[in-house]
């Protein structure tokens, strides 16, 4: 075999189009959904996937507050933070959390999901988490992300 018909092809930011995806996460599971979002975060739903470039898509998440809990994680389950202060651990169950800033649990599964490090953070940054039904990014014209629970 003298050539290769096939060659490789790196995604890049000069050959890389991102696209917008929204989900419902109404009655979704919370760890199954954001294992979905950070797969399409990190652009491994693409046939050009490229372990060190960020070619993932911007992703919408409607309806955070209305996520669900396998078992008795919503009472057992504790996030925990830390001000960098003596004595400054806060803990917070997800039933507080929920009911307070629902946003942030997606957001801080999706984070718990990604690199650790200036990709994944940059990776993050496309992430868009809101408790209702509405959002501001309709005139990127994003298309729904569909998958089984």
């Amino acid at each position: 075999m003298r050539h290769l018909s096939y060659k490789t092809i790196f995604a890049n930011k000069q050959n890389h189009q991102a696209e917008w995806f929204v989900i419902d996460a109404t009655n979704q599971t919370v760890g199954r959904m954001c294992t979905r979002i950070a797969a399409v975060l990190r652009g491994k739903h693409k046939p050009s996937y490229t372990p060190h470039a960020d070619a993932g898509d911007f992703v919408i998440v409607i309806n955070a507050d209305k996520v669900v809990f396998t078992g008795d994680k919503l009472n057992q389950k504790v996030y925990l933070d830390y001000t960098g202060y003596p004595g400054g651990k806060k803990e917070e169950t997800a039933k507080n959390l929920l009911a307070r800033r629902p946003e942030r649990i997606v957001e801080r599964a999706v984070k718990g999901m990604l690199p650790k490090n200036k990709l994944g953070r940059a990776m993050y940054t496309k992430l868009n988490v809101y408790a209702g039904d509405k959002h501001p990014h309709s005139a990127q014209k994003p298309t729904e992300l569909t998958y089984q629970n």
